[in-house]
Formats: structure tokens, C-alpha cells, sequence
């Protein structure tokens, strides 16, 4: 049945394979996801994954090319449902004989299960900055500023991502803002650890995930993507210490 279909099998595996690059996941699970599909279907893949886009190629068992495309990625939003959820299903591909109907019904409903409440981000990311000032030493008014700052800052930022703002020029605006705003608010409150609070009201803009994923890509032999990854990192954290440097120095602070 699978031999008379090599076209879907390929746009799922493409599919699957764009969203799991899209959703934060490093180029060796891509990679094994994709073969363990491939071979479950009783193809053999062939295939070029890179930041922007997969390239795939199906071949049969006798060594026939049946499948040959390329498909671009989707926008880089960190979502790991997503990424976990296509794990699961490719293991129950290849352990329940899904069809390639069903596996994509199923990758449909992965598409389109809810985000969390943006509220509820929000708060959660701001209060994690808080928290950190905490570790840090600062005080629950330091916390409530960096509350604030990392709150409204995020916020700035998902409205300038909804009007196609250049992510790094993005990234740089939300840092600037975040940084004067919790420099403006503690102005006006009692506060000891200045460095504090300008330091933690922009780690929501870590890129955490592009670092370790160039880390991971450069260990398991995937050097290109890992390389990409990391030089992505690099701007993401110079427009974030561009943002802060600069509002830092309009409030004079040594």
C-alpha cells in the first residue's frame, strides 16, 4: 500500500520534519525522526536539513528514486509540544503501523493544539526574571520592578513579532524598553542593586535554545546548522546587549 503513495509519505516526512525545525528541535532528532518514518513506510531516506529548509529524497527498496523535494521552514517559535508530541507519533508510527492518512490527521491535531494563555506567559516569563533577581540578591521591590519591566517588555515584543518587525531589531527595542523602563521605575523607588535590576529585566530575551541547539548540532557532526544556529545566537545577544548598553548609559550608570 505504502509503495503506491511515495508522494504523501514524502510531503508528511517534510511536513514533520519543517516543524520540528521550526519548534526548536536540533538537527539530530530531526534527522531520526525523519529515518525512523522513512523506514517504517519501507523507504529509504535521503536528505539535506538546514536552518531554512529540508531537502528529501525517497528511494524504494530497490534503490528507485520514488520522491524528491524541498520544503521551506516554518517561523522560528520554540514550541517543545510540538516537538514531543512528533517523537511520540513517530514511534507509534512505526510501532502501531499508522497510515499515512492517520499520521497526518494526527500531525494536523499537533498543528493545532491551543498556546497557552498569553496572560499567563507573560507572568509566568516576567516572574521567572523577578525570581532571578531574587537569587541575586535583590530586594521584593527589585522583584516588582523587574516584574514589571519583563512583563511589559515581552508584551512590546509579541506586538512588534504580529507587524513583521525585523526579529533582531525586535529584540533590540524590547531590550531597550525593558531595561529604561525598570530604570525609570527605580528612579522613583527605594532599590540597592541597580546592576540587578537592568540585568534581569531582559533575560526573557535569552536565546537559550539557538545556543545549546549550535552546541548540540556542532557535537553530533551537523557543524553547518550548528554554526548557523550559533551565529544567530550571537546577533540575538548583541541586539539584546545593544538594547541595554544603551539604555544604561542614559541613565548614567556605573
Amino acid at each position: 500500500m505504502h509503495k503506491n503513495q511515495p508522494s504523501e509519505i514524502g510531503a508528511l516526512l517534510l511536513d514533520i520534519g519543517a516543524m520540528l525545525m521550526s519548534s526548536g528541535a536540533n538537527t539530530n532528532r530531526i534527522r531520526l525522526t525523519i529515518q525512523r518514518i522513512g523506514k517504517s513506510y519501507n523507504y529509504k531516506t535521503d536528505f539535506l536539513i538546514t536552518h531554512r529548509a529540508i531537502i528529501l529524497t525517497l528511494k524504494d527498496s530497490s534503490g528507485n528514486v520514488s520522491f524528491n523535494e524541498l520544503k521551506q521552514t516554518y517561523a522560528h517559535i520554540p514550541n517543545f509540544k510540538i516537538v514531543s508530541g512528533l517523537s511520540k507519533l513517530s514511534w507509534r508510527i512505526v510501532e502501531e503501523k499508522f497510515s499515512v492518512k492517520k499520521a497526518r490527521k494526527e500531525v494536523k491535531r499537533l498543528k493545532a493544539l491551543p498556546h497557552y494563555p498569553r496572560f499567563l506567559v507573560l507572568s509566568v516569563v516576567a516572574f521567572a526574571c523577578s525570581s532571578f533577581c531574587r537569587l541575586n540578591g535583590g530586594s521584593f521591590i527589585e522583584m516588582a520592578i523587574v516584574f514589571i519591566a519583563a512583563f511589559l517588555g515581552l508584551f512590546l515584543k509579541q506586538e512588534l513579532a504580529k507587524k513583521k518587525v525585523n526579529p533582531f531589531f525586535n529584540i533590540f527595542i524590547a531590550s531597550f524598553f525593558s531595561a529604561m523602563l525598570a530604570g525609570a521605575m527605580g528612579q522613583l523607588l527605594p532599590y540597592g542593586h541597580d546592576r540587578i535590576i537592568f540585568i534581569t529585566s531582559i533575560l526573557y530575551l535569552i536565546p537559550g535554545i539557538q545556543l545549546i541547539n549550535s552546541i548540540t548540532d556542532i557535537l553530533d557532526g551537523n557543524t553547518l546548522n550548528g554554526i548557523v544556529r550559533a551565529f544567530i545566537g550571537l546577533v540575538v545577544s548583541f541586539s539584546i546587549s545593544t538594547g541595554l548598553l544603551l539604555a544604561i548609559l542614559i541613565f548614567n550608570t556605573n
